[in-house]
């Protein structure tokens, strides 16, 4: 999480940054989905009061649209940081190796909530559409360049494992992860 900047308002109340307050709606929206993203509880939580939010945002909807937008280029950031200028034969099993030793149960959180967000608000479907395509588009180039045809399938296949196995229990299923992580990048 971002430190939160503030800085101190004329009457010693410290005053955030929109950032602070993004961050904070996305640990909630992690927790307990869209609808607990309030401006009350997260002025309470930040020890600030509901001044300092409309300080940078009109309302709860603004803040809500700000999250997906930091969710998405952070998503999309990271996708480009993980394929650019790695060749094919390193990139993909690099990314299985990161989804699979070292899961982030916080970001699937988020994901999680914003893709079912995304059901029924544009804002969010939009920002899922754009991180997809993005994920989409950078496995598709990697497969491409290992010459496969199917790189467009293959990298929605890729995609597919990769988060399904993040929501499978079990350690006993190591194994399998492995032998399936194989099959998806080969």
């Amino acid at each position: 999480m971002a430190v939160a900047k503030s800085t101190k308002h004329p009457r010693g109340k410290p005053r955030l940054d929109p950032r602070a307050w993004i961050d904070a709606g996305l640990d909630v929206l992690a927790r307990e989905g869209a609808a607990g993203v309030r401006v009350e509880p997260l002025a309470k939580r930040l020890g600030v009061t509901k001044g300092s939010f409309y300080w940078h945002f009109a309302d709860r909807d603004a803040l809500l649209a700000a999250c997906l937008a930091a969710w998405a280029e952070g998503r999309i950031v990271a996708i480009r940081t993980q394929t650019d200028a790695t060749p094919a034969r390193i990139a993909l099993p690099a990314l299985v190796d990161l989804y699979m030793r070292a899961p982030n149960p916080k970001g699937l959180a988020v994901e999680l909530a914003i893709r079912a967000m995304a059901r029924g608000h544009s804002g969010a479907a939009r920002a899922v559409e754009a991180v997809d395509g993005e994920r989409l588009a950078r496995v598709a180039a990697l497969f491409e360049e290992l010459g496969h045809a199917d790189a467009r399938a293959r990298a929605l296949l890729f995609y597919a494992f990769l988060f399904g196995q993040s929501l499978l229990g079990g350690k006993n299923l190591t194994e399998a992860r492995r032998a399936a992580a194989t099959l998806v990048t080969g």
